[in-house]
């Protein structure tokens, strides 16, 4: 039941946060559309600027974690990365977070550095830090994995998400997806990959 009123919770702030802004919704209003009673609510989330740090560590949890794979074959390790981030910004109700952090953060930067330190960081942090083990194994040469993440998580992201932000019936199907994470994984690998290792694969 606990669980079932947080999401209750959750759902109403993020329709009200996108209906009239973050803040014009009153905590009291959310827990009024929620169907719950303030000391519930304020129970769980004492303030504003909490639920909106449980909103965007909900939208961004995965249910595989942020775990990095196991190097050693980066072709794999890097579709399961692609697919993962597809996966998370095509989840319902993502573009409506996104476009509650651009409407607000001119008045509320504090927003903005939330969406990216408890949303899109962790995941960076994990892609970044699998190039790193992928070149500490010998299998990739990545000079500079902050900007090779950066690439790889781009190519993705201006396909599968972007788009949704100015195109209302932006709705590309599950295999023109997977293609963009596949096109992604062998652009990074043809500058990247080292082509001994990718030999010795092979053989």
């Amino acid at each position: 039941m606990a669980e079932q009123k947080r999401a209750a919770i959750v759902d109403a702030a993020t329709t009200l946060f996108l209906e009239s802004g973050y803040d014009k919704t009153s905590l009291a209003r959310i827990a009024d559309a929620a169907g719950v009673s303030k000391a519930t609510l304020f129970k769980q989330f004492p303030t504003k600027a909490e639920l909106f740090d449980a909103i965007v560590t909900d939208y961004w949890r995965t249910e595989e974690g942020a775990l990095t794979p196991q190097p050693g074959d980066p072709r794999r390790g890097l579709t399961a990365l692609g697919r993962r981030y597809v996966a998370l910004l095509t989840r319902p109700g993502m573009v409506a977070l996104f476009r509650i952090v651009i409407a607000e953060a001119p008045r509320f930067p504090e927003l903005g550095q939330t969406q990216f330190k408890l949303g899109k960081q962790p995941f960076f942090d994990a892609v970044r830090d699998y190039l790193e083990l992928e070149h500490d194994e010998g299998t990739l040469d990545v000079a500079d994995p902050v900007l090779a993440a950066t690439q790889f998580l781009g190519m993705i992201s201006n396909f599968a998400f972007w788009p949704r932000m100015l195109l209302m019936n932006w709705s590309p199907t599950e295999k023109a997806m997977a293609h963009a994470v596949d096109e992604a994984v062998h652009t990074l690998l043809a500058r990247h990959e080292v082509r001994e290792a990718a030999g010795a694969r092979r053989a």
